[in-house]
């Protein structure tokens, strides 16, 4: 069983992305867009932007001012943040850079809950229906790489855009590509097997997968796979807040002897007076008791009660309101406090939501009580809606904003990405830099950062694998200084870092031994074959064709066209001249800086491929065997 993690990921709006092998069977574990990368585009084109003429005339005078010798100088300055800083073009979407080193056609499972595939589906179809306007504006891009990926272009942005685009070690670009279409959805939803929570799909009679609620979202989930030498689980983003979905589902952990954790952003909510040092919980205490504290739930009622105040207080004042946010189930929780709010205060002003598939997502919502929390599930055996923008809609003041012209005080939820670039709920964007398009001089507004939960908080980590009683837990390399095993030592800890490839242990104690049938059952003739813990014993003419040799490759390396022949697999490198002699012969070095580390000893009689990346080796030697002669 091998792990590689591809993604770190970004929070709710980024999650991260893994391949899972298992059996020879590779599972992909989220292939995320980051949407958050939008934000280096501009959200208008140029000629609708209210930016100011006399800037732009500052800036002119400015580029144009000086001798030759300072023209070349203030090449290196910092191109400063304006309106027109942005890249005005149709849009492309950023996804796992290293993906591409992967045959996706050899992935074998791909699964979803239901509800995540319904939910999935119509928010997809939303970003094609918002992708459709920037075309209107823009026009579409008709060639292979459009013309803000040309490295001129690229190192006129300045530097906040170069490193949205580029990544912060610069090998990001590969990232990019063009949106799908409306009939990619639809083939896409085709090929997922759709699961209910705790429902098993099996592959082989050797692999089961099942989902279990992960508390986060309507339709989120953590897995739980099982296979022979024992079952693991794999945890991603997820909560203990009791909010609307239904709750975190640990208990099914606890019989699995492995668990991946997977949420690098536990660190993010990391106190500061607990950094640098270990989380470590007593195992006579309460551990349960101290997993569903409702600590992290009164703070996020807090945010919530906050945000619903501010927006009454600003409607009463005469402005409106918007809420930019993608997170659905915190869309109806604000739904639900803002009209209440509302009407002890007596204020009534429409509620719009701004989306082009608002209706079928808020009718999702009513018909899933399998999915909602406890109380949701009695509301809904008493008569009353799961949620409340039932009323909303029956009285006429909630609204599908991308019906209506506004000419009153109105309160906004803009789920939509073109008018998330106005503001940001969550942590993570430049509220100025969002603002810079739309003229903030000109506006007068109050801006509300809020930042909602979307993981498990640090200190709770170690309490969750002490309660699911695992024999090793996997930790992102980032956890390593402050996670640790207890006293007990009751289970081991593995690190594994970004794309590179870890190998699990096997998980069996007492390893089965596999006797082919024509052995027979009264004397045993035969030997001993050992792979990947596996043990069988094979006729002795079986176990001469299991042991067939690959093929041998001759030729001289030509350095230059391996190099040339990388790059055209999307893999950088760069050759080492000084020759290295280890007693035997000397040998050059090639090494690879993307999309990771590699390391390539070219000798004249053999080439030493190493890389933490599996599969990364596994191209790069691809690449070798092309440029070489021949066979034998």
């Amino acid at each position: 069983m091998k792990l590689t993690c591809l993604s770190r990921g970004k929070g709710f709006y980024s999650p991260l992305c893994h391949m899972l092998s298992v059996r020879g069977f590779r599972i992909l574990i989220d292939c995320p867009i980051d949407l958050s990368a939008l934000t280096a585009f501009a959200p208008i084109p140029p000629s609708l932007s209210a930016v100011r003429d006399e800037e732009d005339m500052e800036h002119s005078v400015d580029e144009s001012d000086g001798c030759e010798s300072g023209n070349e100088e203030r090449k290196n300055v910092e191109k400063p943040m304006t309106a027109k800083a942005f890249i005005c073009s149709e849009p492309w979407y950023k996804t796992v850079v290293n993906l591409h080193l992967w045959n996706l056609s050899f992935i074998d499972a791909v699964h979803v809950t239901e509800v995540a595939a319904k939910l999935g589906k119509l928010m997809m179809e939303d970003l094609v229906s918002m992708h459709e306007e920037f075309r209107q504006f823009y026009g579409s891009e008709e060639a292979s790489s459009p013309h803000w990926m040309k490295w001129e272009e690229l190192e006129s942005l300045p530097s906040a855009l170069k490193e949205i685009v580029l990544g912060t070690d610069g090998i990001e670009l590969g990232g990019w590509m063009p949106l799908y279409s409306a009939a990619d959805i639809e083939d896409c939803v085709k090929k997922v097997q759709r699961l209910k929570y705790a429902e098993v799909a099996c592959y082989n009679r050797t692999i089961s997968i099942k989902p279990i609620s992960s508390g986060l979202e309507i339709g989120a989930c953590n897995w739980t796979i099982r296979y022979l030498d024992g079952p693991i689980g794999f945890v991603s983003n997820s909560e203990f807040v009791l909010g609307h979905a239904l709750a975190f589902n640990y208990n099914a952990l606890r019989s699995c002897n492995m668990l991946i954790y997977s949420y690098f952003s536990s660190l993010d909510f990391l106190e500061t007076a607990n950094m640098g040092t270990v989380i470590y919980c007593d195992e006579t205490s309460d551990l349960e008791e101290l997993l569903l504290h409702a600590d992290e739930s009164s703070e996020e009622m807090d945010k919530s009660n906050f945000i619903c105040s501010c927006a009454v207080d600003a409607v009463e004042g005469g402005g409106s309101v918007l809420i930019p946010i993608g997170r659905l189930g915190i869309i109806l929780q604000l739904l639900e406090q803002i009209s209440i709010c509302m009407e002890s205060s007596h204020c009534k002003v429409p509620i719009f939501v701004i989306s082009s598939v608002a209706e079928e997502l808020l009718a999702c919502t009513n018909i899933i009580p399998e999915l909602v929390c406890k109380q949701r599930q009695e509301k809904l055996f008493s008569g009353e809606p799961l949620f409340a923008h039932v009323k909303l809609l029956n009285g006429e003041r909630l609204h599908n904003g991308c019906k209506l012209h506004w000419q009153e005080l109105f309160i906004v939820f803009c789920p939509h990405w073109s008018l998330t670039f106005l503001f940001n709920l969550q942590e993570g964007m430049d509220s100025d830099r969002a603002l810079l398009p739309f003229d903030p001089k000109e506006m007068k507004m109050n801006i509300l950062r809020c930042s909602f939960l979307s993981g498990i908080v640090l200190k709770k980590v170690q309490p969750l694998f002490n309660v699911s009683q695992p024999k090793f837990v996997v930790l992102p390399e980032d956890f390593r200084q402050l996670i640790i095993s207890p006293v007990a030592n009751s289970y081991s800890v593995l690190h594994y870092s970004l794309n590179e490839t870890l190998k699990l242990p096997t998980l069996k104690e007492d390893p089965e031994l596999e006797i082919t049938a024509d052995l027979g059952i009264t004397r045993l003739k035969g030997n001993l074959f050992m792979s990947d813990a596996r043990r069988w014993i094979l006729p002795i003419d079986e176990l001469s064709c299991s042991k067939s040799e690959p093929p041998w490759l001759w030729g001289a390396l030509d350095l230059q066209r391996l190099l040339a022949r990388l790059s055209e697999m999307g893999i950088g490198g760069s050759l080492q001249e000084n020759n290295v002699t280890d007693g035997s012969s000397n040998a050059r070095i090639l090494r690879i800086d993307a999309p990771s580390e590699a390391t390539l000893e070219i000798r004249s009689t053999s080439t030493l491929i190493s890389a933490k990346n599996e599969e990364l080796a596994l191209r790069i030697s691809d690449a070798v065997d092309s440029i070489l002669d021949g066979t034998a």
